[in-house]
C-alpha cells in the first residue's frame, strides 16, 4: 500500500497539506478559546473541506468549499434542535441521506456537498451538541475552514502547480436508471436499519451504525463494489481497534501524544485513501479512539461496541444493495469500460492529429482522461478480482479485460509523449496504423466517437519517432483487437 504508485508525488504532498491545514485549523479554534467539542467540529470540517472537495479546477474548489457552511449551518441547527426528539430526529436524518447520496448527480460539487451535510449531522450525535452550543460550533467550522482554505488555496496550492486528475462524470441515466438515483434510495434504506437496529445494541452510540451504512456508499456504483467496500471496511475497523487497544486506551487522552498521533492519522487517511480503503479506514478508527480518549470516555467496551455496530451498519447495506433498486456488477462494468475505450480512442486520435501537423492538438488531457476512467474501471471490476470471489471464469476474464486496458492505456502515453516531439510529422505507415485501430474501436464499440482518427496521404520526410510510434500504434491494436474475446463474453461478469 504504501509503495503505491505516487506519479510526482502528489498523494505525499496532499497528505502533509492535510496535516498542516488541519492542525492549523484547530491551533486557531483553540486559540479562539473555544471548547474542546467545537475544536473537534472544525477540525472535522477541515477534514472534509480537504479530503472531499474535488472540482476539477482551483476556482471550483474554493467555490464548493465556500458553499460547504451554506448547507452544514443548517444542518447542525436542525440536528441539534431535534436531539431530543428521537422520531423526528431519525426522519430528518434519512431525509438528509437521501439528499446527500442524490446530490451526487451533479458531480464533485454535489458529492462534497451531500458528504458534508451528512457529516455534520453525524457531528452533534457523536458530540451529543445541543442548540447552546450552535454558536460556538458555527464559529469553529468557519475558522477551520477559513484556515484551512489558507493553505489549500493560499500557502500550498499545489493543484495549481500540478493540477489533480479530472474525476470522471458520473454514470448518466433518467429516472430510476441513474446509478444515483438508485442508491439515494439503497442508502436511505441501509440507514434506516441501522437506525432501527444501532439502538439495539447501545442507545448512545447508535450514530455508528448509520455512518458506516452512509460511508460503504461513498465512491461505489454497483452491488458488488458495494459489497467489497463493506468488507473492507470492516477489515480496517477491526484491526484499527486492535491498535487502538494498544495505543489509544494507555494514552488516557494526554493531549501532548494523542495530537501527535492523530496528525500521524490524518495523514494515514489520505495517503491511503487512493490505493486501499482497509488501510483507510483503519486510521480513521484510530483517530476515533484517540478523540474519545480527549473527551475522557474512551474504554475498550467502546472500541467493542465500535466493531459491533459497524457489523450493524455493514449489514444494512449489504441487504440494501440486494434487495433495492439493485446495480449489477455488469451493466456498470460495461458502462465505464465502453467510457474507457473511447477515451482510448480519443488519445490516439488527437496524438495522430498532432503527427499530422496539428500544433493545437494536445492529447495530454486525454490521457490524463483515460487514466481516470480506468481507475473507475478498476472500482467496478473490483468485486470481480477479489481474492474471495469463487466465481474463477469470471475473475479470469475481469483479470484479461483488466490487463488489456492497462496496455492500452501504456501504449496511448507512449503514443502521446511521442507526438509531443514539436518536430512531429506524418507518414503514410502512421496513417495506415491509425485506421486500423479504428477499425478495431469500431468492432468493439460499434461507432467511434468524435474526433476520428485521420487519415492523410503520405507527407515528404519521416518524424524521427516514426518507428516508435508505429509501435505504440501496433500494441494499441493488439490489445484492443484481444479485448473482443473477454468482452464478447462480459455478460458472465454479471454479479
Amino acid at each position: 500500500m504504501f509503495r503505491a504508485p505516487d506519479p510526482g508525488l502528489f498523494r505525499l504532498r496532499v497528505s502533509l497539506r492535510a496535516v498542516l491545514g488541519i492542525g492549523l485549523a484547530v491551533t486557531v479554534s483553540e486559540l479562539a478559546g473555544l471548547s474542546l467539542p467545537a475544536s473537534i467540529t472544525g477540525g472535522l470540517a477541515a477534514l472534509l473541506a480537504l479530503f472531499t472537495v474535488g472540482d476539477a479546477t482551483v476556482r471550483g474548489q474554493a467555490v464548493t468549499t465556500a458553499l460547504l457552511p451554506v448547507v452544514g449551518f443548517p444542518v447542525l441547527a436542525v440536528a441539534t434542535a431535534l436531539h431530543g426528539v428521537p422520531a423526528l430526529r431519525d426522519a430528518t436524518w434519512l431525509a438528509v441521506v437521501f439528499c446527500g447520496v442524490y446530490a451526487r448527480r451533479w458531480g464533485p460539487r454535489g458529492h462534497a456537498l451531500g458528504i458534508f451535510a451528512f457529516m455534520m449531522f453525524f457531528t452533534t450525535q457523536f458530540l451529543h451538541a445541543l442548540p447552546g452550543q450552535l454558536p460556538q460550533l458555527y464559529a469553529a467550522v468557519a475558522l477551520s475552514l477559513a484556515a484551512s482554505s489558507a493553505v489549500r488555496f493560499g500557502a500550498w496550492c499545489i493543484e495549481r502547480r500540478t493540477p489533480p486528475p479530472p474525476a470522471p462524470a458520473p454514470l448518466d441515466g433518467r429516472g430510476l436508471d441513474r446509478p444515483a438515483t438508485r442508491q439515494a434510495f439503497q442508502a436511505t434504506a441501509a440507514c434506516a436499519f441501522a437506525v432501527a437496529a444501532g439502538p439495539v445494541l447501545s442507545h448512545e452510540r447508535w450514530y455508528w451504525a448509520v455512518g458506516t451504512a452512509w460511508w460503504i456508499f461513498v465512491n461505489t456504483a454497483s452491488r458488488g463494489e458495494t459489497l467489497v467496500r463493506g468488507f473492507r471496511r470492516v477489515v480496517g475497523t477491526v484491526t484499527g481497534i486492535g491498535a487502538g487497544l494498544l495505543i489509544a486506551v494507555p494514552l488516557h487522552g494526554a493531549p501532548a501524544p494523542t495530537a501527535a498521533l492523530v496528525a500521524v492519522c490524518v495523514f494515514g487517511i489520505f495517503y491511503t485513501a487512493a490505493p486501499s480503503y482497509s488501510w483507510m479506514m483503519f486510521f480513521v478508527t484510530v483517530m476515533a479512539g484517540l478523540l474519545y480518549g480527549l473527551l475522557g470516555v474512551l474504554h475498550p467496551g467502546l472500541l467493542a461496541l465500535r466493531f459491533a455496530e459497524t457489523g450493524v451498519g455493514a449489514l444494512g447495506a449489504a441487504l440494501a444493495v440486494a434487495l433495492i433498486l439493485p446495480i449489477t456488477t455488469h451493466a456498470v462494468t460495461d458502462r465505464w469500460v465502453e467510457r474507457a475505450l473511447h477515451a482510448v480512442h480519443a488519445c490516439t486520435a488527437t496524438a495522430a492529429r498532432r503527427l499530422a501537423g496539428d500544433a493545437a492538438a494536445d492529447p495530454a488531457p486525454r490521457v490524463a482522461e483515460l487514466e481516470a476512467l480506468l481507475g473507475r474501471v478498476r472500482a467496478a471490476l473490483a468485486p470481480l478480482v477479489h481474492p474471495l470471489n469463487p466465481l474463477r471464469v469470471r475473475k479470469a476474464r475481469a483479470r484479461e479485460i483488466l490487463a488489456l486496458l492497462d496496455d492500452c492505456a501504456r501504449e496511448a502515453r507512449g503514443l502521446a509523449a511521442v507526438a509531443a516531439d514539436p518536430d512531429a510529422s506524418h507518414d503514410a505507415r502512421l496513417s495506415a496504423a491509425c485506421g486500423r485501430v479504428e477499425a478495431a474501436m469500431a468492432t468493439l464499440v460499434g461507432a467511434v466517437p468524435e474526433g476520428a482518427v485521420p487519415v492523410h496521404p503520405a507527407a515528404p520526410g519521416h518524424h524521427p519517432g516514426a518507428e516508435q510510434a508505429l509501435a505504440h500504434l501496433h500494441g494499441l491494436e493488439r490489445a484492443l483487437a484481444a479485448l473482443a474475446g473477454p468482452l464478447r463474453g462480459s455478460r458472465l461478469l454479471g454479479a
